[in-house]
């Protein structure tokens, strides 16, 4: 048994949700510059030229990346092995996106009543927190600051069984097209199909997280993957909405055994803020 104290927990909140304000991750930066090399848009590839710009600039003069700096999201793979002491670990975890974003002046956009909307908690908390139990003694965080844009453009269906894959791929091409330029494109598209009607929106916000140089395991899903980023590049979306040849940088799939009258499909989308950052402890 390995105990943990709740205050490194936090501190390494606290850490992630600053630099995922500020620093946007090098594999999307490095992304957005082959996209800009392929785009065939003029109108497509001044969008990517201003938004790798605002990108390095926000790295340097340490300001938030985008102005709307999210809803603090957090996975938790909590080892088996693992004892949390000196406090509660959801405390902690919230002091620690509190802490952030009070000291980093970062906006706060987190209303107490969803549909009053007349009072801000004024620390973006509560974060919203998955936790799963995975064998070892260690505590693997992954932090996203989800901005409101793309998360609106989300969406889940439950689709008939004999709609098969082919239902799938027009649901999330059909999805893409209609969000347009509000997600702020370039964007990453996390696709979650089986479970049941709250698994499947996991399972897509959880497949954002994913390297986005990754292949899925299953070469089948793999597949499906290229196909459907090929099939959302060729929408015409492109750069900001704006048109053009480059509108996702990576589409993520994930899968999950679900009941044989049941086919929940759901779409969450990242938008180029791509504030992702995780660490171990």
């Amino acid at each position: 048994m390995r105990e943990i104290d709740v205050n490194e927990v936090r501190n390494v909140i606290e850490k992630l949700a600053k630099e995922a304000a500020f620093v946007l991750p090098e594999e999307f930066l490095q992304a957005e510059r082959e996209m800009l090399e392929k785009e065939e848009s003029e109108l497509g590839r001044e969008v990517l030229k201003q938004l790798i710009e605002n990108a390095e600039l926000a790295k340097r003069e340490r300001l938030p990346i985008c102005q709307d700096t999210g809803l603090a999201v957090i996975f938790l793979e909590v080892g088996q092995d693992v004892h949390f002491i000196n406090g509660n670990l959801i405390d902690a975890i919230n002091e620690g996106v509190r802490n952030a974003y009070r000291e980093n002046y970062l906006r706060k956009s987190v209303y107490f009543n969803p549909y009053k909307r007349d009072k801000n908690t004024g620390d973006n908390t509560p974060a919203i927190i998955h936790t799963e139990i995975v064998p070892g003694e260690q505590v693997h965080i992954k932090f996203s600051a989800k901005g409101g844009g793309s998360e609106n453009m989300s969406a889940l269906k439950m689709m008939r069984p004999a709609d098969g894959i082919e239902g799938v791929k027009k649901f999330v091409l059909e999805r893409v097209s209609e969000a347009g330029g509000n997600p702020c494109p370039p964007i990453v598209v996390g696709v979650g199909i089986g479970g049941n009607f709250e698994y499947c929106a996991y399972l897509a916000k959880k497949a954002l997280l994913r390297p986005l140089n990754d292949e899925h395991p299953d070469p089948e899903i793999a597949e499906l993957e290229r196909e459907l980023l090929e099939k959302v590049n060729r929408t015409g979306v492109g750069p900001g909405g704006f048109g053009g040849t480059q509108t996702a940088v990576a589409v993520k799939v994930e899968v999950h055994p679900c009941h044989i009258a049941s086919f929940p499909v759901a779409v969450n989308i990242e938008c180029n803020a791509f504030r992702h950052k995780e660490a171990l402890i």
